[in-house]
């Protein structure tokens, strides 16, 4: 028999195949799952539902089609968790809020019916920041995300709960979304794998937008194997979201088991090293190397500046962010906390002319930005976050005039990526002066995932950083 804290420890690759060979059913493995979320989420707060008996029936279906010979897909019977704005028809997707803390969504998103399809199992909701307007995790209505390696620190947002419950081994993986760093900054924070795909790879049909410009679906897991696992179960053309073009996705697998002998990594000389800690920056250096002894060629190259990215990206996603909430602004105020009210209400003050200037500067700045860096190099290898992760009392908003600053720290790297619509995947690679973990940022081509997917798995071949837990 196996115990449950070595089913929660296994990989979702490794439960998925243990589950379809019955060396231990899906029932034990939502059992076990369960069981350590009731001993441990009380002060980790990942999640905002879990939804107990309705996936313990689910499992126990998975079991008895298993017995019959029947294999839903590669995720048959494995239960996963999802920040919760991905719809479900017939249920409430909270999105963080007071606002949706009752609303029944009429449509189920692509992601998750992609998702159901290959056989995986719905075990709740997850923590995030209110309507995903966050760096930090804090949330007013539903209480702060802990980070399990320090509860005092935040997990980065605002794919809170994602990022915390993968790494405390209550699911074997979570979607998260990413529009300007909310799941390269909880992944990086947390010590998990975490990717935003390039623009339109992965529908968003079904969830709520904050800035339908920028705006990724995306995985958080354990391994690369397991993020290019769900990747490849959700990704592709989706005629629900126009923005998903009909370009076949890649076998991850097959591109990964290539290996990365005389792949060019690029490592930036300006811009994403201006202001990174000395810790960082060593521990940078010393993944560098490793995937040099796996066979890429590492190279030197100097990136557009890229100020003005970030500052387009935000311009754009406040004017955005504002359309969609016009109306509960209007007819509910007293209902948003403090902080994401004015980060929402900045975007009414922005003139129509400068939204429409960032739109338009997008396409040239992707090209200018792929002629300097991807005719060097394959991959582009960052940092994620510059510092060591701040606390919760650090990062908080209310009466804090450094809030600003520490929010702008946490997207500092990852926005500018996000506005030339760029994938990009998060990778743990060590920990920080503060015990807090680091991770790495590779950014690849337009629809080049299959290319970050081999260098990150070439190095987690290579070490064990992504094998940590916490002590909870």
């Amino acid at each position: 028999m196996i115990e449950a804290d070595e089913i929660t420890g296994m990989t979702l690759c490794d439960v998925a195949e243990a589950i379809r060979s019955r060396r231990i059913s899906s029932t034990e493995v939502v059992e076990a799952c369960l069981d350590r979320i009731e001993a441990f989420d009380s002060k980790i707060n990942s999640f905002i539902l879990v939804e107990r008996e309705d996936v313990l029936r689910a499992a126990e279906s998975a079991d008895d089609d298993l017995a019959r010979g029947v294999v839903r897909g590669p995720l048959h019977g494995v239960p996963l968790a999802h920040k919760d704005l991905y719809y479900r028809k017939g249920r409430v997707s909270t999105c963080g809020s007071k606002i949706m803390r009752d609303y029944v969504q009429n449509v189920t998103s692509s992601v998750l019916a992609r998702l159901e399809a290959a056989g995986a199992l719905y075990l709740g909701g997850l923590h995030m920041s209110e309507f995903a307007a966050g760096a930090t995790g804090h949330n007013e209505h539903y209480g702060n995300c802990h980070n399990p390696w320090n509860t005092a620190h935040i997990t980065g947002g605002s794919s809170s709960g994602s990022g915390a419950a993968v790494v405390s081994r209550f699911v074997f993986g979570a979607m998260g979304t990413d529009t300007g760093g909310s799941v390269r900054d909880p992944a990086s924070a947390c010590g998990v794998v975490g990717l935003r795909p390039t623009y339109g790879r992965i529908s968003r049909f079904g969830t709520l937008p904050r800035s339908w410009s920028h705006d990724t679906m995306g995985p958080l897991t354990r391994t690369v194997r397991d993020c290019a696992l769900m990747t490849s179960t959700i990704a592709g053309e989706d005629p629900n979201d126009p923005t998903c073009p009909d370009i076949p996705v890649p076998d991850y697998a097959a591109a990964m088991d290539a290996g990365i002998r005389g792949l060019k990594i690029g490592v930036p000389t300006n811009y994403f090293y201006d202001d990174v800690s000395e810790d960082i920056s060593e521990t940078l250096a010393e993944s560098l190397k490793v995937i040099e002894r796996q066979g890429a060629r590492i190279m030197e190259v100097r990136s557009p500046d890229l100020v003005p990215h970030n500052r387009l990206m935000e311009t754009i996603s406040k004017c955005e962010c504002v359309t969609v909430h016009a109306e509960w602004m209007r007819k509910r105020p007293q209902d948003y906390g403090k902080q994401v009210y004015n980060r929402i209400d900045a975007g009414l003050h922005i003139p129509a002319t400068r939204y429409l200037e960032a739109l338009s500067l997008r396409g040239r700045y992707l090209a200018e930005f792929m002629d300097a860096v991807f005719e060097e190099v394959d991959v582009l290898h960052t940092p994620v976050i510059p510092k060591s992760v701040p606390t919760i009392e650090e990062a908080s908003y209310h009466g804090n005039e450094a809030f600003q600053q520490i929010s702008a720290l946490m997207t500092n790297l990852t926005r500018p990526i996000s506005y030339l619509g760029l994938p990009a995947l998060s990778v743990p690679c060590g920990f920080s002066k503060n015990g807090l973990p680091i991770g790495f940022q590779l950014v690849g081509r337009p629809f080049g995932e299959a290319d970050l997917f081999a260098v990150a798995d070439a190095y987690q071949n290579a070490t064990d950083w992504h094998t940590a837990s916490p002590d909870l």
